[in-house]
């Protein structure tokens, strides 16, 4: 379920709903209306997701970078 998805990608990066409807469906009420029973669209279910996929290889991309840099 995309919305579970959605929840726990929220709580593992620290974003807010509105933030992340900003970035990843141009939407800031995207999870608040997936919240009261939205269904989206295939087409977009599938762009969110690329999106978080996206999100979080750049995060974990920069995480170690951040750290080896803090180490030289």
């Amino acid at each position: 379920m995309l919305l579970r998805t959605i929840e726990t990608f929220l709580s593992e990066h620290q974003l807010p709903a509105t933030r992340f409807g900003r970035l990843a469906a141009h939407d800031p009420r995207f999870v608040l209306d997936l919240r009261m029973g939205r269904s989206p669209r295939r087409e977009t279910e599938l762009r969110t997701r690329a999106w978080m996929k996206g999100y979080a290889d750049r995060a974990a991309a920069e995480a170690p970078g951040v750290a080896k840099g803090g180490m030289a």
